[in-house]
């Protein structure tokens, strides 16, 4: 696997080769540090640890400031790459350069929070009727029995808290990778607002 911390721009449109109008969603991929290595004699496992973003000494704690090495500042971002298919060593940076051979990629960040809604939006329900004295437009309806159990079933679909949730979008094409602006154009859209915090990376299912 190969993947990146990145930061989502905003969405456009660009042209294809055959002239079609392709949506895509402009992701800027800064420079990420490699933090440090993890090997499986030491933690079972292997896999690399980028960050992104540098914070100032003086602004983090010991504990975690004592976690980057020497000529590595602390850093606000921090994600584990399991077996990372690049030699990379501690102090390298990374950019769009890995993703020369890569077609498609999984994008996975935090969805927008929607607050709470009710079960129309949240769902998809139909509702009832919008004639006059209907009195079911944009209700749940019944949701328990009145016989035994006589409750509600468990992951029984109700209104609530809507977004906020760790999402992943699965099989984008790359559609543009553009190395002045430093950003790569994914065909589609990608959870999170402006300016989000993405992790992109090879994707898993597709490969060609």
């Amino acid at each position: 696997m190969i993947g990146l911390i990145a930061r989502k721009v905003g969405m456009t449109q660009v042209f294809d080769e055959s002239g079609d109008l392709i949506p895509v969603t402009v992701i800027r991929v800064e420079p990420n540090t490699v933090v440090s290595l993890k090997n499986e004699e030491k933690n079972g496992y292997n896999a690399v640890v980028l960050g992104l973003d540098d914070v100032k000494v003086e602004r983090t704690t010991k504990p975690y400031a004592g976690q980057f090495p020497e000529g590595v500042s602390p850093k606000r971002h921090l994600k584990e790459f399991r077996n990372f298919k690049r030699e990379v060593a501690v102090g390298d940076q990374l950019g769009l350069e890995v993703f020369e051979n890569i077609r498609y990629v999984d994008v996975t960040a935090t969805s927008k929070g929607r607050g709470f809604q009710g079960v129309v939006k949240r769902w998809g329900f139909h509702g009832g009727r919008a004639s006059h004295g209907s009195k079911f437009h944009r209700e749940a309806g019944g949701t328990g029995q009145n016989t035994n159990p006589g409750r509600c079933f468990k992951n029984r679909k109700m209104a609530g808290h809507m977004g906020s949730e760790r999402v992943t979008v699965q099989n984008l094409k790359i559609q543009k990778i553009d190395p002045e602006l430093m950003v790569v154009m994914v065909r589609g859209a990608v959870p999170g607002h402006r300016d989000a915090t993405l992790i992109i990376k090879s994707a898993v299912k597709k490969q060609f």
